[in-house]
């Protein structure tokens, strides 16, 4: 490991105050983000929090497929873009916290841009390529075709049937060859080459001792005499590595310098090309192909065989051995230089479950910033999603999470859990769905185990079928019966993974357990297979080995286990989030990443105690609402929370929609499109991404293609009818003609008609929930994330819909109207103008500029002050969530509305006003008494003294604005 810059160990690491976070791509570069800086500034934001910048992908909209970790995106902007961007952000003291990726690297093979380098040297090396390590590849896997081979699934067809079409063509240029297939490029290999070009000198009309045939055939012997692939030494590779450039320049100059040569080669390469419909004269270009590092295999059915890890189960971007010190340097170098040099102060961790160890990178991470010996630690946050109550490991060197986990506890204080039954029967009533979520989870994780990551299981069930063999209590184990039996442990894994270090021997207590219920319930659910199985697979994740391993079979055990846990996760994500969360559609605010969907609603007391745990262990993880991963907005999920507290009223309106819609469906009879479920499904998302007011043609157009481009998502990602393997085109129609068909304007459309009833309801208290858990999520302990353009109102989708760009010259220009608003100086007039034009999106600006400002000016409140639960009483008080936030001698002081529905359902679902809450009052233990000034308003706040104790009225908080935010003064 390298060592530490001086100038890196003397700067006390930064801690962000707050963030916002933006994504970069060719639409949004460096210089458009120097630009927003001052705004973000007023804003009160401290830290810009970027998406990935490293060379992606051409065209990458998100940054996460990068193929050079070497440069900066020229999409994006070069080193002087970037320093004037840095620059900016120091001139208004605000720090930068940048989005990495370890875990992975794009390996798309395009014509296009720029294609990934260690990638193309490995597919045209194999085992002898500088960077055959680098990628987690196994290059003995169970299939002895494939053995020092890269299975490439990229075909859209048997590999006979596209060679024979003509579709794979040898190409020369500049000294190299490769084979294109359309826009995409295959490398081949150099010893492979010296076929071709011995048939171009058969066909060169040039003497024997003519000086350009005698440097072709020089040619085709320093290629026949290049190092073998199979030989992954040092020197060979080197030398394999030198010759060939040599031999690429000297067969460049060659065809430059001689028509003849040039001639005869065009010729040979024609002839490899071969003649669609002679099914014989692709033989030459069969044979070449065939001698590669890698095979072509047809997409649909090559994923069983796949032999590279991947990200999930996407192809093109392929997993990295970050644990080897060289690769980690190669991928880090230029990151660690940012860092060093000050541009960057933060680091957020993408996917670090995907590594082989993620603790040993945190801690290599650390010291290269700042050393083993630093007293603080660089602020680093971990893209980690947290299941149920699991913790993170304290012993992590990091501040914490991106923040899914207090995502959906905040987003649970808003679900009226006492509903849920009524809920239940509303959505079974309407679809028919009865499955407990608990069983549809192993369902889908099972499900992704034979299907998109089939290939991950094969590798590891062959790793362990080898194992077995050693053993002979467990050699008769099959390999089909060890496939099975860790298909099983895999489905029932409570969490994403574990984190056991297999090399030093250390099974934590927590992990231990992790194993055993996995096992356990395993058993519980398969009672037909034998407990040995079960035993043994236990035993071998536990690190219990027999004494008899020499150290070769103990590392082999050892790295089994640690890529177990890499398949975990994986399996948990694309079984949970990316199937199962678009299948139990019951109320799908609560199908969040990392959230729960049968856990229905947090109280005020567990989010309390979630926060108290947050403030004393994790002061300094990430609060968020939404990021660029979430299904939906936090506005959308706060609409759809309001149908938690009104599930009668709901059903009613879903049977009107059912009839008036029951025309448009497609399908056969029996088999409609969309299904109950999917209906159900369309519906709720509709009624969250409604735009406000009378929704004009343009914006019906909008929002029809929108919700078609989400449906066509959810319902392949649910994998009932359709799925992206497998497209189902007539479900897919189905589905974007229905959604045109009910959002056709018209007076006579019964559905939109109807909507609009429920809508009115549904925007204002959604409303009023997102200014509550924007401003709980302001005041809580961590440092809380506004992703960008959420500052106001935003409705959208699952990605790409919410990534699309934003307006800041609107934000801007709604932010210079509050600031005139603000010195004019009368807190009612402004609360009043937000309130009655609270759509507008300013109401939800000023609370977060507002907030964002005082977190900023008291520090030692926020920035790892106490955290002081308050517990409201009176007749509403299950109405209102409170909590101080304490330090050095100051306070803060939030209170929230929850469940508003419920507590205006006598006034037709009104906003809530102040005489709502008569008799509710939030009582302040001693150490807070004091006077209190209500940061958005301006407005002092009258306490009253009840049993010698001062108390909040909740009606005076909630005088002006349906939230306080209080500062005690003096």
């Amino acid at each position: 490991m390298s060592q530490t810059d001086s100038s890196a160990q003397d700067r006390t690491p930064r801690i962000p105050g707050s963030t916002y976070r933006i994504q970069f791509n060719a639409g949004f570069t460096f210089r458009d983000a120097t630009e927003i800086i001052p705004y973000l500034a007023e804003l009160g934001v401290s830290d810009l929090y970027a998406s990935p910048y490293l060379q992606a992908r051409p065209g990458s909209m998100h940054g996460y497929d990068i193929v050079d970790h070497t440069t900066l995106n020229r999409e994006i902007g070069n080193e002087h873009d970037l320093a004037r961007m840095s620059a900016a952000l120091k001139s208004h003291d605000m720090g930068h916290l940048l989005d990495i990726v370890p875990n992975h690297m794009g390996v798309a093979m395009g014509a296009r841009g720029h294609r990934n380098p260690w990638w193309m040297s490995v597919l045209e090396n194999g085992e002898s390529s500088p960077y055959a390590r680098f990628f987690d590849i196994d290059w003995n896997p169970r299939n002895p075709a494939l053995r020092g081979r890269v299975l490439l699934p990229v075909l859209g067809d048997q590999y006979g049937c596209v060679l024979e079409n003509g579709d794979l063509r040898l190409v020369y240029e500049e000294g190299q060859f490769r084979v294109e297939y359309y826009e995409t490029w295959f490398p081949v290999a150099p010893g492979s080459t010296a076929a071709v070009l011995e048939l171009a000198h058969q066909k060169l009309r040039l003497d024997e001792d003519d000086a350009d045939r005698m440097e072709l055939e020089s040619i085709v012997t320093a290629l026949r005499n290049l190092p073998s692939r199979t030989r992954t030494d040092e020197a060979s590779i080197n030398e394999r590595m030198r010759e060939r450039k040599v031999s690429r320049r000297r067969l460049d100059a060659l065809v430059q310098g001689s028509s003849a040569v040039r001639a005869a080669l065009d010729a040979a390469i024609t002839e490899y090309n071969g003649t669609p419909g002679q099914q014989h004269t692709f033989d030459r270009l069969d044979v070449l192909i065939r001698d590669q590092s890698y095979r072509l295999a047809y997409w649909r059915v090559a994923a069983e065989e796949i032999n590279y890890r991947r990200f999930f189960d996407i192809n093109d971007l392929a997993g990295l051995r970050t644990e080897i010190p060289r690769v980690f340097n190669a991928t880090h170098e230029l990151i660690l230089r940012l860092v060093r040099e000050g541009v960057v102060t933060g680091l957020r961790i993408d996917h670090p479950d995907g590594l082989f160890d993620p603790a040993g990178y945190f801690r290599d991470l650390q010291r290269h910033v700042v050393g083993l010996d630093a007293r603080d630690r660089f602020y680093v946050l971990i893209e980690k999603i947290l299941t149920g109550d699991e913790p993170l490991p304290e012993s992590w060197p990091v501040a914490g999470t991106v923040g899914y986990e207090f995502m959906n506890r905040v987003n649970g204080v808003f679900v009226a859990s006492g509903r849920e039954a009524a809920m239940d029967a509303v959505y079974r009533a309407f679809t028919g769905q009865n499955t407990p979520f608990e069983d549809l989870v192993y369902e889908k994780k099972r499900l992704i185990l034979r299907t998109s990551l089939v290939s991950e299981l094969t590798v590891l069930t062959t790793l362990l079928d080898r194992m077995s063999e050693r053993n002979r209590c467990f050699r008769d184990f099959t390999w089909g019966s060890l496939r099975d039996a860790l298909r099983e442990v895999v489905a029932c894994f409570p969490v994403y993974r574990t984190y056991i270090d297999a090399f030093s021997g250390a099974v934590t207590e927590r992990d231990r357990k992790v194993v055993e219920q996995a096992v356990a319930a395993a058993e519980e659910r398969n009672r037909t297979m034998p407990h040995s199985l079960f035993d043994f697979l236990r035993d071998t994740l536990l690190l219990k080995w027999p004494d008899s391993l020499n150290e070769k079979a103990r590392r082999q055990h050892a790295r089994f286990v640690m890529k177990f846990q890499q398949l975990t996760g994986p399996v948990m994500a694309k079984g949970v989030e990316d199937t199962a969360f678009y299948v139990f559609n019951r109320l799908i605010s609560l199908n969040e990443v990392g959230g729960e969907p049968d856990r229905y609603g947090v109280s005020a007391d567990e989010f309390h105690a979630f926060n108290l745990e947050r403030a004393e262990r994790w002061p300094h993880t990430m609060s968020a609402s939404s990021t660029h991963d979430t299904k939906r907005s936090e506005d959308v999920r706060a609409r759809i929370n309001v149908l938690s507290e009104i599930p009668e009223l709901w059903g009613e309106h879903l049977e009107r929609w059912r009839g008036f819609n029951a025309g448009f469906k497609r399908g056969a009879e029996g088999r409609p499109i969309p299904d109950a479920n999917d209906e159900y499904l369309l519906y709720q998302t509709i009624v969250g991404a409604w735009p406000f007011g009378t929704v004009d043609d343009q914006q019906r157009q909008d929002l029809v293609a929108r919700v078609q481009a989400y449906m066509e998502k959810a319902t392949r990602e649910a994998k009932t009818h359709t799925s992206w393997i497998n497209p189902n085109q007539a479900y897919d129609q189905g589905i974007r003609d229905f959604v045109a068909d009910i959002l056709r304007p018209g007076e006579d459309n019964a559905f939109v008609a109807d909507l609009v009833k429920l809508q009115p309801v549904v925007e204002r208290l959604g409303m009023v929930n997102a200014l509550a858990q924007t401003l709980i999520k302001l005041v809580s302990p961590g440092v809380p994330d506004v992703y960008q353009g959420q500052e106001i109102w935003d409705f959208s989708l699952v990605d790409p819909d919410n990534r699309r760009p934003v307006d800041f010259g609107l934000r801007r220009e709604l932010l210079a109207r509050l600031k005139a608003a603000q010195e004019e100086g009368d807190g009612a007039d402004m609360a009043a103008d937000l309130m009655e034009n609270w759509r507008d999106g300013r109401i939800k600006m000023h609370l977060t500029q507002r907030a964002l400002l005082l977190r900023a000016a008291l520090p030692g409140v926020f920035g790892g002050g106490d955290y002081v639960p308050l517990t409201p009483d009176g007749t509403r008080a299950e109405h209102v969530i409170a909590f101080a936030r304490t330090g050095d001698g100051a306070s803060v002081i939030a209170v929230a509305p929850r469940l508003p529905a419920t507590l205006t359902a006598e006034r037709d679902y009104d906003v809530p006003r102040a005489d709502d809450y008569a008799g509710t009052r939030v009582p302040l233990p001693a150490h807070l008494a004091g006077r209190y000034r209500d940061v958005l308003t301006g407005m002092e706040i009258a306490g009253e003294m009840r049993d010698g104790a001062l108390t909040l009225p909740v009606p005076a908080l909630f005088a002006h604005l349906p939230i306080a935010l209080l500062e005690r003064i003096g």
